[in-house]
């Protein structure tokens, strides 16, 4: 089992920054990946960024240039800074761990961008 807390959500204007984290709760040299995924009222699930345990990463091109996903294995926590917000930013921000061939998320928090 993997349980992750996040933090870092909140309202900003259109062209801010925001910074989320998430803490594991094993250690991040035991996971195979973790990253963020984010939901809009009424659209799926879409992933913002991943990162591996090999230190790979991956982003949409929606978020390519704005977000950076960066981890801490001393703290096995992960980050997601986020610049240039813009109002479709806006959503459910999911924490995402996979190990042991399970996926955990964390329980998600709000990022609202106004314009």
């Amino acid at each position: 089992q993997v349980q992750l807390v996040e933090s870092g959500g909140g309202l900003v204007q259109a062209g801010g920054s925001l910074r989320l984290s998430c803490a594991a709760s094993r250690s991040s040299f035991s996971i195979s990946a973790m990253g963020w995924y984010r939901q809009a009222p009424g659209k799926q699930r879409e992933l913002v960024a991943l990162i591996t345990r090999s230190g790979s990463i991956n982003y949409p091109d929606s978020v390519k240039g704005r977000f950076t996903i960066s981890r801490d294995n001393a703290k096995d926590t992960v980050y997601l800074q986020m610049n240039s917000l813009n109002p479709e930013d806006t959503a459910v921000y999911y924490c995402y761990a996979q190990w042991a061939l399970n996926h955990y998320w964390g329980q998600g928090t709000q990022v609202t961008v106004s314009s």
